[in-house]
């Protein structure tokens, strides 16, 4: 192998997994990339759902996407100390999260937890998302970051 793919090589894998948008998790990656959060909602029964499905589990009517306030509580964590995820090598340890949204209990998401040292994270914590680029592509992420607002 030559030194430039050599360097290639290392590129590509120090970059993080690409989404692979579908019909239905399209408008949740077209809400990140404007910088809102959006989750699956059922327009009859009023059902957040995550994964977003086209019609409603509960009642089987169609769904959209409806904005969220972005907050929520720590479900659970891990602190990732070994290198798993290509394209997130410099930042170990890291934290992975599932986030309780606040407008349903039951409506979790997971995302990487920022801002914080991962000795001082605990389930039932305050967070809030914030939205950062994904390297390697045209992609925005949500993350999440303890709250900023007194509980």
């Amino acid at each position: 192998m030559s030194a430039t793919t050599d360097a290639q090589d290392v590129v590509a894998i120090s970059l993080p997994p690409q989404p692979a948008p579908d019909p239905d998790t399209q408008g949740f990656w077209d809400a990140t990339a404007q910088g809102e959060l959006k989750m699956c909602h059922c327009t009859a029964c009023g059902l957040w759902m995550m994964p977003p499905l086209e019609r409603c589990r509960t009642c089987a009517a169609l769904t959209t996407f409806d904005k969220v306030q972005g907050t929520g509580t720590i479900y659970t964590f891990i602190v990732q100390r070994q290198a798993a995820v290509s394209g997130y090598l410099d930042s170990l340890p890291y934290t992975v999260v599932i986030i309780e949204l606040d407008e349903q209990a039951g409506l979790r998401l997971p995302g990487r937890l920022i801002n914080i040292a991962p000795e001082d994270v605990h389930c039932g914590m305050r967070v809030e998302a914030m939205f950062e680029p994904l390297a390697g592509g045209e992609f925005t992420v949500p993350v999440f970051s303890p709250s900023r607002k007194p509980a």
